[in-house]
């Protein structure tokens, strides 16, 4: 595994320096005609998908659990195998004696007969050797799999005990925010919304009050999120699955794309406040009306947002984004033509942006007029989670009885709010 981590790293680093020389070769295409060539084009977004192939292992390495796979799948293989030898052992004609001796005969009777029909014809067989062929045939017709009711439903297919899904996507919130606890309805942060200025006396001058230093209260409250599914009584209790766990399983992943959703996006009314909504957080447009791209091609909108941030925020800050504005990303360069986008894996630390790590969030925008694509900053700090009831599931096989179905109620409340909206920033796609 060790070697394939090295591997890996390998092509993560000969991968960039080839979209960095095809980059380049696209861009001095454009400063003289005006346009990149389409096969140019073409290279480096192939060259992007490759880099992109490296995300997982950038976000996460899974070695243990692949390890402890590859183990329960070995035993599985070694039982299936065990089991196949016995099959063959119980067959008829595995034994010795007298059973074994008279199958020998059969086939060495049979195998006679097809090697003469072909020499001097079927007619000129003996009765024993004809019978033997007429046998064979009937027992092959009998037994055809071809249809069903000449043996075909005594060859049934294997059902393999596995739900086929596609991945659901979701912000990784809780990553990056601050989560609290409580056994209240919502939970008061007590907040400085001003602060005084220190000023300069004389030796003997007169003092006077330095106002500003004021405080307010900030409230995140924990509403309600539900799924509701009904399923008949007849499919829980003939299933070949736990039905029950698979239902649990599918709302605890869909209460987290909710909450990654609303960490992005949420309106904060009966619901969580997005990090995108939140009319506190400032913004620096990227220089170009519909990119993150300036009017030059370059990133210097994202290096902009980057130093706006205080250092004290800087220092933990992180970089939302999704997967198509990363690939946006890994294109620009700032002033002195160096890459923003720099990988880390190498050097036992995660690839960055400006020097700052990133994360994925498939819930944040794409790039597009007005649009917000790229958000930086310590969401730890400034971004709380609050947990009220974790999730319950109720079975009620009353309500729908008369149906024949039960119904399955899975319920949660938790909020989020920003608390501190200096400590992030978003990237708009405008000119100014």
């Amino acid at each position: 595994m060790e070697t394939d981590v090295k591997e890996a790293l390998d092509g993560l680093g000969r991968a960039f320096e080839e979209f960095k020389a095809t980059n380049d070769a696209r861009l001095a295409e454009v400063g003289k005609k005006g346009a990149a060539d389409v096969v140019l084009e073409e290279k480096l977004q192939r060259v992007n998908t490759a880099l992109d192939n490296f995300e997982a292992l950038n976000q996460r390495l899974t070695k243990a659990e692949l390890e402890a796979k590859a183990g329960r799948e070995a035993a599985e293989g070694s039982k299936e195998a065990l089991e196949r030898i016995e099959t063959r052992i119980n067959r008829p004609g595995m034994g010795t004696g007298d059973r074994q001796a008279e199958l020998k005969a059969r086939v060495n009777t049979w195998a006679r007969a097809v090697i003469n029909a072909h020499t001097i014809g079927v007619p000129n067989l003996t009765a024993e050797q004809q019978k033997a062929l007429s046998e064979v045939a009937a027992e092959h017709k009998a037994m055809s799999i071809a249809d069903d009711t000449t043996g075909g439903y005594l060859a049934p297919s294997e059902y393999v005990r596995e739900i086929i899904k596609g991945v659901t996507e979701m912000s990784p919130v809780r990553s990056l925010a601050r989560v609290r606890g409580t056994s209240s309805k919502s939970i008061m942060l007590p907040k400085r919304t001003g602060q005084f200025a220190a000023r300069r006396v004389s030796e003997q001058g007169t003092r006077t009050e330095t106002p500003g230093l004021a405080y307010g209260m900030i409230e995140i409250t924990a509403p309600e999120v539900y799924a509701l599914v009904d399923i008949s009584q007849h499919n829980l209790e003939d299933s070949a699955y736990d039905l029950e766990s698979e239902i649990r399983a599918e709302a605890v992943e869909q209460f987290a794309v909710k909450e990654g959703q609303e960490f992005v996006g949420g309106s904060g009314v009966g619901e969580a406040e997005g990090i995108l909504t939140n009319s506190d957080i400032t913004f620096t447009p990227s220089g170009s009306a519909a990119t993150i791209a300036d009017a030059e091609g370059q990133g210097n909108g994202l290096i902009t947002l980057f130093h706006a941030l205080k250092t004290a925020y800087a220092r933990n800050a992180v970089w939302t984004l999704n997967r198509v504005t990363l690939g946006s990303v890994r294109k620009l360069k700032d002033a002195d033509k160096n890459y923003v986008w720099m990988p880390g894996l190498a050097n036992g630390v995660p690839n960055t942006i400006l020097g700052a790590p990133y994360v994925e969030c498939p819930d944040m925008p794409n790039e597009g007029a007005d649009a917000f694509p790229i958000a930086f900053g310590d969401f730890r700090r400034g971004y709380v989670i609050v947990d009220r009831i974790a999730m319950t599931m109720l079975r009620d096989p009353f309500t729908q009885a008369t149906s024949g179905n039960v119904r399955f109620l899975f319920r949660r409340r938790m909020g989020g709010a920003v608390v501190l909206a200096e400590t992030m920033r978003k990237l708009k796609c405008a000119a100014a």
